[in-house]
């Protein structure tokens, strides 16, 4: 039998194949077979068009309404799936408060209801007050609309009189942005919001196992990401981003030179809220930079923070502007381009990550809520002069932009989930008992994503990206010539990583960063190559995260090749559980990168682990370096291609079996293939190759005395035995039994630069 809609009644058993249900619940077409007459009131179900669901959206504050607005707009572009109703109530109706309704209106959607909710009062007890007159109106609305699904955000005390009165009156309510944690009475609110709603559209993975612990239903749970991303991804590089800057802070005011400041009373601790007001403003009189201040929300204290505002003279002093509202899409451009942001909004900890702007958190508001690295929490902003020295240390820096609450897909996921609900379920909660301890993240369609990587390796030859998976399997993987000059680099990058982006999608990938491996010594704290190989040209002090993250809207990690390898053997090969061991590798060149106590050895000036560059002869040939007698002038590739074009030029490399048709492809797979050949010349070379490789690693070995040596790269399996017999011969006996292996891994540079995004993305999991 057909899959019964979810407005349809169970059929009569005996109306055989043709399903009949009553007219005035179907939308219709005639049965071809059968013409209706002015008396039947039955219709097939083969012809029945499921109706629109209508989906009701309540939006009480400017705060929510910029989470509320893109699903609107979702909602409002597929008429034929969606009956839209739009209802406005609490502070967006107050004139002290901006009128915010009026935005609603220019953003040309239809209110059809207007609930005046709110009692004055700005204390405790109005808020109470509020609830109760709102849980008295909203009644003869709901029933009025009848929507199938309600729409709330958040954890307002006007939210919780949405979802009572939605609950009690039998509406399925889907809340979005439940289970979160944040440290003030909203808390509880938003707990007991999740608890009335029957769907939830969260925005990070802790927030989902919130719920889950909760004991909510796994099913009922969608992994969306914030609304908000949606639009901020995408529009907070607007060209006319510094004509908003101007209206808002005056001509002179440039881009990044001004503070954007934006505090709420914490309504269980109004008294030290108001202090932390009061400080805070002290603090950025004294700073002297321009700052847009944003008046309080409604929650009660708001009333005590204005007055505090005004007794400073803060609407009166030159360096300030204070408003009451902004509105969203010029409020993004400010954000976003404002050289630091400080309070205890959400905006702060979630929005602001977007875009990389330093933040400072003051008090316990947003106590956690998850963070980027651009987030600096005064918790206990008891002095002027702590709020003070992190605007010194905040005020002006970049970060790369984070995308812990969202990646841009929010609305198509809530709409498909909309589209999911099965009408004809019960409408009873159940609850999962006991807690579920293991989550499953699942998308819409119960698939679990794979939480990925995108990888670079900049090599001297080609510019490789793949996806790589939580596992280190290379998804897809992704090869062009790297370019020669540093903009055509960039701009290749930045094109192969928006095509892998794209494919991700589709291979059921969410990208959570972007791991950069390339040669020469690397500062990876601020993404810049300090100096490069001579095989990568134009690529000395150049910064590679910001234009990356810029371009992407993710976080991007950048090191040297060889650290890159280390970090790839301790995630996936031999060293994953060692605390202690060093990795070589052996290639065109000679690198590698070392691991103590569980971390990788950068150095003071980035250049720890030059292996390559351990003097192992005081006379020797020349290196790249400009040295002597340098492992690398001895082993890499380059030194093995070297010798090989001697012995050939001297006509003693090729022996019976061997052929080379022009000198100059002559190469070190050459000198390899003459030797296992049995060329004696040959021979001895490797020889002292795999010698002079061996003393380097013996004074490796005397000098951070490591449990596991492993050998990377193309020439690693030619070097294990030789090696190992120095080992032998020439070290301390202490250190004679330390295991030396050829690594498994057939990409480690690519593995590695994925190891840097998966090992620090998924601490803070979005």
């Amino acid at each position: 039998m057909a899959h019964l809609p979810r407005w349809g009644l169970n059929p009569s058993p005996q109306q055989g194949r043709h399903h009949c249900y009553p007219l005035h619940q179907l939308h219709i077409s005639l049965c071809p077979d059968k013409a209706l007459n002015a008396g039947d009131t039955h219709v097939c179900l083969e012809n029945v068009a499921r109706r629109k669901l209508r989906v009701c959206v309540a939006t009480c504050n400017r705060a929510d309404y910029s989470k509320l607005a893109p699903i609107m707009f979702g909602l409002k572009s597929q008429p034929e799936l969606f009956e839209l109703e739009v209802v406005v109530l609490g502070s967006h109706l107050i004139d002290d408060y901006g009128n915010t309704f009026r935005m609603i209106e220019q953003d040309e959607f239809d209110i059809g209801t207007k609930l005046h909710t709110i009692v004055r009062g700005e204390d405790e007890a109005a808020m109470v007050e509020s609830v109760g007159l709102a849980l008295v109106k909203l009644p003869d609305m709901l029933q009025r609309l009848a929507p199938d699904v309600l729409i709330v955000h958040g954890d307002r005390f006007d939210a919780l009189a949405l979802a009572t009165a939605a609950a009690l009156m039998n509406i399925r309510i889907l809340h979005l942005e439940g289970g979160e944690v944040s440290g003030t009475i909203d808390d509880s609110i938003r707990h007991a919001i999740s608890k009335l709603a029957h769907y939830h559209a969260v925005c990070t993975r802790s927030a989902e196992r919130h719920l889950i612990a909760m004991c909510e239903d796994h099913s009922r749970i969608l992994l969306a990401g914030c609304p908000s991303y949606d639009k901020l991804l995408s529009a907070h590089k607007r060209d006319d981003y510094a004509d908003i800057i101007k209206a808002w802070l005056g001509d002179s005011v440039k881009e990044q030179d001004y503070i954007v400041a934006l505090q709420h009373p914490v309504t269980t601790d109004i008294k030290n809220s108001i202090k932390i007001y009061e400080l805070m403003l002290d603090a950025l009189m004294s700073f002297n930079k321009k700052t847009l201040i944003l008046f309080p929300n409604i929650d009660a204290g708001s009333k005590e923070l204005v007055r505090v505002l005004r007794r400073k003279g803060v609407e009166q002093h030159p360096n300030f502007r204070a408003v009451k509202h902004v509105p969203f899409d010029q409020f993004i451009q400010l954000v976003a381009h404002a050289g630091c942001m400080v309070g205890n909004s959400s905006c702060g900890v979630r929005e602001a990550g977007a875009f990389g702007t330093p933040v400072i958190n003051l008090g316990t508001r947003q106590t956690g809520r998850e963070t980027g690295e651009n987030v600096l929490h005064v918790r206990d902003a008891d002095t002027q002069n702590k709020i003070y020295h992190a605007l010194e240390l905040q005020f002006g820096k970049r970060y790369p932009c984070s995308k812990i609450y969202g990646d841009g897909n929010a609305v198509p996921r809530i709409l498909k989930f909309l589209q999911s609900i099965d009408m004809s379920e019960p409408l009873q909660k159940t609850f999962c008992f006991p807690t579920v301890w293991e989550c499953i993240s699942q998308d819409i369609d119960h698939i679990l994503e794979m939480q990925s990587a995108l990888a670079v390796d900049l090599g001297g030859t080609n510019l490789r990206v793949a996806i790589v998976s939580m596992k280190g399997k290379l998804v897809k993987k992704y090869t062009q010539p790297n370019p020669k000059t540093f903009e055509e680099r960039i701009e290749v990058i930045l094109s192969m990583c928006k095509q892998a982006i794209a494919d991700a999608v589709h291979q059921n990938c969410r990208v959570l960063g972007v791991g950069v491996s390339t040669g020469g010594r690397v500062n990876p704290k601020e993404g810049v190559v300090l100096d490069s190989t001579k095989l990568i040209r134009e690529w000395a002090g150049v910064n590679v995260r910001t234009p990356v993250s810029s371009a992407l809207h993710l976080p991007v990690w950048v090191d040297n090749d060889g650290n890159c390898a280390a970090l790839a053997e301790k995630k996936f090969g031999h060293g994953k559980g060692m605390e202690n061991f060093v990795t070589v590798i052996t290639g065109t060149g000679i690198g590698g990168g070392i691991i103590q106590h569980g971390e990788l050895i950068h150095g003071s000036t980035f250049c720890a682990a030059e292996l390559g560059h351990i003097m192992v002869a005081l006379e020797g040939p020349e290196c790249s370096c400009g040295s002597h007698g340098c492992i690398e002038a001895f082993a890499s590739g380059l030194a093995l291609q070297r010798e090989a074009k001697r012995l050939h030029d001297e006509d003693l490399l090729l022996v019976e079996g061997m052929s080379v048709s022009n000198k100059e492809q002559v190469n070190a797979a050459d000198l390899i293939h003459a030797a296992h050949l049995g060329n004696s010349k040959a021979e001895a070379v490797l020889h002292t190759a795999g010698t002079a490789l061996g003393v380097g690693i013996v004074n490796i070995l005397h000098t951070v005395n490591p449990s596991l040596v492993v050998l990377s790269g193309i020439l690693a399996k030619h070097y294990e035995g030789p090696v190992c017999q120095v080992i032998r011969q020439r070290a301390l006996s202490s250190a004679r039994d330390i295991r030396v292996v050829t690594s498994d891994l057939e990409e480690p540079a690519l593995l590695g630069a994925a190891s840097m995004v998966l090992d620090y993305a998924t601490r803070r999991t979005y």
